[in-house]
């Protein structure tokens, strides 16, 4: 059935090579639809990736948060009381406290200031996944030092160069003088520079008016023989309502979702994609109506030796198919090399997915069919009559 209904008579292909400027045409127009997709799904991502990051560097299995959180870029702290009463329910191992704000940065070169996330934690608890941070928090024990996040924009400093020169540079952070220690691996985000990691006690001289018993978030490590589920639940039961425990996939959505539904950028992307679509359809629907336009004859001849509507709207669809097909490839490699481009420029994590390539194929492909569909209405005026 497949193959008949391809290749009984391949006038769809031959239509579309008849004309190959119109068929230039077409696939770069279908092309320019893809890769206006894939950018816009492309930052989306990469916004989403970007802003989650820290959140899963932590090595947790619950996490703490106050009840108004909403995003780690602009905290709602929480008391470090309810953390230690978390302490003592049973299945909880242990519980760091971690203080998180946004801090400015001073540029070691320019002396610009950027806007930087901070984490000050206890360098005795290995509260992060990453084997390059916590091999470095034993240098967070000496007062003013700190661990520079080094994917953070040129914009911050040339700090790796900076560091080569100097055994530890010196800046300022929040206009007190800090000194680099060692480096890690985290990136920058859409609401911040970079992130630099900082002890409990040098977080607290960095924002001296900060309550020392007010904390951004706490971690809980549950023993290996616990049920994560019941004691989540355990805790919301007993613990008050004015903090809330989260799992770190519920941890990670609450960002997440503060970014897609909360924030302008989110549904700017959105509108973006949505948008591309809808040139994307218009080119091909222009480019299809066209085609029929110029071959009505054709068409009207075909009904007139027997072929029926049917068959004339399964010659459309498959045109519509082989547009599809043909211009989504250019625009993919196109994306690919965008996102690569973008990706060294930015320092964001621009990069192709599967699933991302799966989905703008899908749209391409229903795109071009619903294309069709609209164009279908030319094509069924093709009447027999008009040949005598």
């Amino acid at each position: 059935m497949l193959r008949k209904f391809f290749f009984k008579i391949p006038l769809a292909w031959q239509q579309l090579i008849k004309e190959r400027t119109r068929l230039g045409v077409a696939l770069a127009g279908i092309a320019f639809a893809n890769i206006l997709m894939f950018a816009q799904m492309g930052f989306e991502g990469a916004l989403f990736d970007s802003a989650i990051a820290p959140h899963k560097t932590f090595d947790t299995d619950l996490v703490l948060v106050g009840r108004d959180f909403e995003t780690i870029y602009s905290i709602k702290n929480l008391s470090r009381d309810r953390l230690y009463q978390a302490r003592g329910f049973s299945g909880v191992e242990s519980v760091s406290p971690v203080y998180i704000g946004l801090g400015k940065w001073s540029n070691p070169e320019t002396k610009g200031l950027q806007t930087i996330l901070i984490l000050g934690t206890d360098p005795a608890n290995k509260i992060f996944k990453s084997p390059e941070i916590n091999n470095n928090l034993h240098h967070l024990q000496i007062l003013n030092q700190i661990l520079f996040d080094k994917t953070a924009l040129p914009r911050v400093g040339s700090v790796a160069a900076f560091f080569r020169q100097q055994a530890k540079p010196e800046t300022q952070v929040n206009d007190e003088k800090v000194r680099i220690s060692g480096y890690f691996t985290l990136g920058k985000s859409f609401a911040t520079y970079g992130n630099i990691i900082t002890s409990d006690s040098t977080y607290l001289r960095l924002f001296p008016n900060h309550q020392p018993n007010l904390i951004g978030v706490g971690l809980i490590k549950l023993s290996s023989e616990a049920n994560i589920t019941q004691v989540a639940q355990n805790l919301r039961s007993n613990l008050p309502n004015d903090i809330r425990v989260l799992t770190v996939e519920e941890y990670i959505n609450l960002e997440r979702g503060y970014w897609s539904k909360t924030t302008p950028i989110g549904f700017i992307f959105g509108v973006g994609v949505l948008v591309s679509f809808i040139v994307g359809s218009v080119i091909v629907y222009q480019i299809l109506y066209s085609d029929i336009s110029a071959h009505l004859s054709e068409y009207a001849m075909l009904k007139a030796i027997g072929y029926s509507n049917n068959y004339l709207l399964t010659v459309l669809a498959q045109e519509a198919l082989f547009l599809a097909v043909l211009g989504y490839f250019p625009g993919f490699m196109f994306a690919i090399a965008f996102y690569k481009l973008a990706a060294d420029t930015t320092k964001l994590p621009v990069y192709m997915t599967t699933e991302r390539g799966i989905i703008i194929f899908l749209m391409t492909l229903i795109m071009c069919f619903l294309s069709g569909i609209i164009a279908m209405r030319r094509l069924r005026s093709a009447d027999p009559a008009d040949l005598m």
